[in-house]
């Protein structure tokens, strides 16, 4: 779908304020609410815009530990593509996943308790893999930038 100057000025604003109403958007794009509802509704069916969530303290909630998680596979075919893609969408602790290219095949970003629960994840899941043949992580030590807008 192309974007024209107005859907990218929409975007940009849902990005930072996801929660504004219709009517706030429409004036800070200087437009009416009816067609600003219609941009967005298109925005939605076309499938640029694919959900709306909110923004967690991951510390205040008890999940202080972010760990980077690389994995080699043993062979690469669809099907063992297929097969750890499920597994890994499994796992809520998982928060991202990434087929990769370099040294790792797949980047995780798992987010944790403490080093407790990354170990019992390390043991309990990403070890049992299929055709999983080596695990690499590396733990945050500081976030300086998370879940950024995208460049329009």
């Amino acid at each position: 779908m192309p974007l024209d100057r107005v859907d990218r000025q929409m975007l940009a604003i849902l990005q930072s304020e996801g929660r504004i109403s219709n009517a706030a958007l429409a004036e800070r794009l200087h437009m009416s609410p009816s067609p600003c509802l219609r941009r967005l509704r298109a925005l939605e069916s076309s499938g640029v815009i694919t959900g709306y969530t909110a923004v967690l303290d991951r510390p205040r909630l008890g999940l202080a530990l972010t760990v980077f998680v690389d994995l080699k596979v043993e062979r690469h075919s669809d099907q063992s593509a297929a097969e750890i893609s499920r597994a890994l969408s499994a796992a809520p602790e998982i928060i991202s996943a990434h087929i990769v290219s370099g040294v790792a095949d797949f980047r995780l970003e798992v987010v944790v308790r403490d080093l407790v629960d990354y170990e019992r994840l390390m043991f309990d899941t990403l070890l049992k893999l299929p055709h999983v043949t080596d695990v690499r992580s590396d733990f945050v030590l500081r976030t300086v930038k998370s879940a950024a807008p995208l460049p329009l």
